[in-house]
């Protein structure tokens, strides 16, 4: 072998030695799977289609977005829970999915925390406490002060039972001792267009849903429900603020099967997370109120596993089932 075609090999070793062959490298490399277990237009879908081409020029691979809807988002993650762990079909899934959904369901086809390998958190979308401006509360304290003065005369609306909407109000009734009533509907945006019109007065979702009717003043935006500020509203406090220990954090993240090779697992983490902090990429999520918080997958994993055991006990205490 002559010294350049020799020189050349060895220089190609070490980036060779840290590709995982479960990820098949050039353009002739068969499409990764991304199942999105909602439907196309929705917070995870977005995140799905900005984040596919970069994650794919990244693994030297296409990414295919593919939908696979129903049964709040069960079906669709089942998929990936039965995949080969070889990195070719992942999931972008959220809380509900696998922090939620078990306690909600009677049967489930997967376990959330064991058929799964957390790769990495995609980000927060920014979840906001909002009343009708008919209210006579401009803070958290005094809409609880208000409600604690008209028990069961305010209504908050959900996008129906076990929804991230209603187990925030649920939360925060438990936690301030007031006492509303629960108005479910077949989906958030129903939700929201009452809650605006004033059929309901309080309403937790999320800032992609309800900054459009704050801005144009049919709502009133008194808190987040974050650990932290938003930093795109720092004027605006924390639920926790006013309610110590109370936060309702909803995120997105990424995962494979169970039983991924560890090194596969870690450059999924790295390209994740480099692709996530692109400047163009922050900016347009940030602009829609999602937020992001690269984790290591270690750490990821220990939030899904922690966040099950807060929400499941929850939603057992309080008897809550999925419509």
């Amino acid at each position: 072998m002559n010294t350049p075609r020799r020189r050349q090999l060895l220089l190609a070793t070490p980036a060779l030695a840290l590709a995982s062959p479960a990820v098949a490298q050039g353009p002739s490399a068969r499409p990764i799977r991304l199942i999105i277990p909602w439907a196309p237009g929705g917070t995870t879908d977005i995140l799905g289609r900005i984040v596919a081409e970069p994650l794919g020029q990244a693994l030297g691979q296409a990414v295919v977005v593919e939908n696979r809807t129903g049964a709040s988002g069960n079906i669709g993650s089942d998929v990936v829970a039965k995949a080969a762990p070889d990195g070719q079909t992942l999931l972008f899934g959220s809380m509900s999915t696998h922090a939620m959904n078990h306690a909600l369901m009677r049967t489930m086809p997967f376990d959330g925390l064991t058929d799964f390998t957390p790769l990495a958190m995609l980000g927060f979308a920014v979840n906001t406490m909002v009343i009708h401006p008919s209210v006579p509360a401009q803070t958290v304290p005094e809409f609880i002060a208000y409600a604690r003065a008209n028990p069961e005369k305010v209504a908050y609306a959900s996008a129906g039972p076990g929804s991230t909407n209603h187990l925030c109000a649920a939360l925060f009734e438990s936690m301030t001792g007031i006492k509303m009533v629960h108005v479910p509907y077949r989906g958030g945006q129903p939700a929201v267009t009452d809650t605006v019109a004033g059929q309901t007065q309080l309403l937790f979702s999320a800032a992609t849903q309800t900054m459009p009717h704050v801005e144009g003043g049919r709502l009133r935006l008194i808190g987040v429900t974050e650990a932290a500020r938003w930093s795109r509203q720092p004027t605006v406090p924390t639920v926790g603020e006013a309610v110590p220990g109370y936060e309702m954090a909803v995120w997105y993240g990424a995962f494979g099967p169970k039983g991924m090779d560890p090194a596969l697992h870690q450059r999924l983490n790295t390209e994740l997370n480099r692709v996530l902090a692109l400047p163009a990429i922050k900016d347009r999520l940030g602009g829609m109120g999602v937020e992001m918080a690269p984790e290591s997958a270690a750490a990821f994993g220990q939030r899904v596993a922690a966040d099950a055991t807060k929400w499941g006990a929850l939603i057992q205490r309080l008897g809550i089932e999925a419509s």
